[in-house]
This record gives structure tokens, sequence and C-alpha cells, in this order.
């Protein structure tokens, strides 16, 4: 199977209910990399990367989120990021 990466805006409540550690352990469980931080805005930004199919998989899990977290819209951000030279998933602050 293919890698592939994705770049993505969360916006919604995801700020201060959990998401960005949601996002690490589902990240691990599906044995993806990359990384996810909290923007200015109040939005949350996610880079994932790995087989497709659980690059999918962790998407439909990011729609859910943590429970006290209400994901509103996901879009996908041009990215020039490239996910191979990660090694693991990172909580950026």
């Amino acid at each position: 199977m293919a890698s592939v990466s994705k770049h993505l805006k969360i916006t919604g409540r995801v700020q201060g209910v959990g998401f960005r550690y949601f996002t690490r352990k589902n990240a691990n469980l599906l044995n993806l990399t990359g990384w996810v931080r909290n923007m200015p805005d109040g939005s949350v930004e996610v880079f994932i990367y790995g087989d497709e199919d659980s690059v999918d998989k962790m998407e439909e899990r990011l729609w859910s989120g943590p429970v006290s977290a209400f994901v509103s819209e996901i879009i996908q951000v041009k990215s020039d990021e490239r996910g191979s030279h990660y090694s693991d998933f990172t909580v950026l602050r």
C-alpha cells in the first residue's frame, strides 16, 4: 500500500478539550507519523503520514474527536511538507 500524507485544518470546539492528545493516541494506534498543534485562530492543524487506509481512518476519527469536542469542518490544507522524515507523532506547542 502506498504511503500518503494529509495536512488538515479542523475547526469547531477543538481546543481545550484534549483534541491534540486524542489525535496523538489515534495516530499511534494507526502507526501514523506527523504532528498536531493548536492554532491562534482556535483551530487545530494536523499533519499525518502513513499508509493510505490508516490516513483515511484517521481522518474519520478526527470527525468524532474526543467526547467534549465538536468538529464543524475539516479542510485539507495545501502543503509542501512531506511525511517520510517523521519517526513518530508529536504534539507541537
